[in-house]
């Protein structure tokens, strides 16, 4: 699938078939156009009102498809955490949403930013810990194992898919840098196996646009295409990395300091973790980079350096990212 076959007369007629069937056997009818408000190289979403509200028809890209078997999954272990899907069409890759209301940035923008997520972040820790056990559940939606077990194997793909870009678009500062990083596949491979297995749902693009509910009472994620299975820990390396640089500042501010620990004492002692989770966060930057590639495969466009920048990030020791 792609943006022309997405935005054509033909797929649009069959996804308005679908939706309108399924609206029909929910008992809420559309009492409005079908619209098209996003087209990405990912994926795209359908908007209709109902006599219950809005709904979203996604419809995800090949490389992230199992996002519709995985909101079933989640539907039914973590509910309160997550949107119940109202149809899904495993075998056409569909799967029709109600409206969850506006995101916490819709709502807030930047302002109070390190409060909601010090609220938010316990919540969404507890949803990787009623997880933990369905691991197998998880892989067999089609979730890609991150595990660190399989880390070092995935380094190896991570650089043979940058590699691609930098001998095509890269210049000579690009390729030393990743002549640099393809030498640290020993110490990688060593420190993935000092990484505990701790391995949960790791959202992969955990930010306010990603989270439905009001500031200060119990939210719910949406977006999984980017999901893997990993360390939990190392979901904190997008909200972490948006903390420093929307609020403009260092990396072990009380802004930052305090979402990060309210996260980890689900988990338990933050000062015994935090070592934990600095390393998850930055083997972590290996399945952002894949995950990346996958969402970019076949229409790169203005993204097309994020793979290799963000395998280059294993520069900072850390979940840190270059300034």
């Amino acid at each position: 699938m792609d943006a022309a076959t997405w935005t054509s007369d033909d797929w649009l007629g069959q996804a308005q078939t679908w939706l309108d069937e399924q609206l029909a056997a929910a008992g809420t009818p559309r009492t409005g156009e079908l619209t098209q408000p996003r087209v990405r190289a990912w994926g795209t979403v359908l908007r209709a009102d109902t006599t219950a509200g809005p709904v979203w028809l996604k419809a995800p890209g090949p490389e992230t498809v199992f996002e519709v078997q995985l909101y079933r999954l989640l539907a039914t272990i973590v509910p309160r955490f997550v949107l119940d899907p109202i149809a899904a069409d495993v075998e056409r890759g569909w799967v029709l949403l109600p409206d969850g209301g506006p995101t916490l940035r819709e709502q807030l923008g930047d302002h109070d930013l390190s409060e909601v997520m010090v609220q938010v972040l316990p919540q969404y820790a507890q949803l990787q810990l009623d997880l933990m056990p369905h691991a197998e559940d998880l892989l067999a939606t089609g979730v890609t194992d991150m595990r660190p077990a399989v880390m070092p194997q995935r380094f190896e793909e991570a650089l043979e898919a940058t590699g691609r870009y930098v001998a095509a678009e890269g210049d000579a500062e690009a390729r030393e840098r990743h002549t640099w990083v393809a030498g640290q596949r020993k110490e990688f491979t060593t420190r993935c196996a000092d990484l505990p297995d701790r391995a949960s749902l790791d959202h992969n693009d955990l930010h306010t646009s990603n989270i439905l509910g009001r500031p200060g009472g119990p939210v719910r994620f949406y977006d999984w295409g980017d999901s893997v299975l990993a360390h939990a820990f190392s979901s904190m390396l997008i909200p972490l990395l948006a903390l420093t640089k929307l609020l403009d500042v260092d990396p072990d501010d009380q802004l930052v300091r305090r979402p990060r620990d309210a996260y980890l004492e689900v988990f338990g002692n933050p000062a015994e973790l935090l070592a934990e989770l600095e390393l998850a966060c930055w083997i972590g930057k290996v399945a952002r980079a894949l995950v990346w590639e996958r969402s970019l495969h076949g229409d790169p466009g203005e993204f097309a350096d994020a793979p290799l920048e963000t395998l280059l990030a294993l520069r900072m020791n850390s979940w840190h990212f270059p300034a």
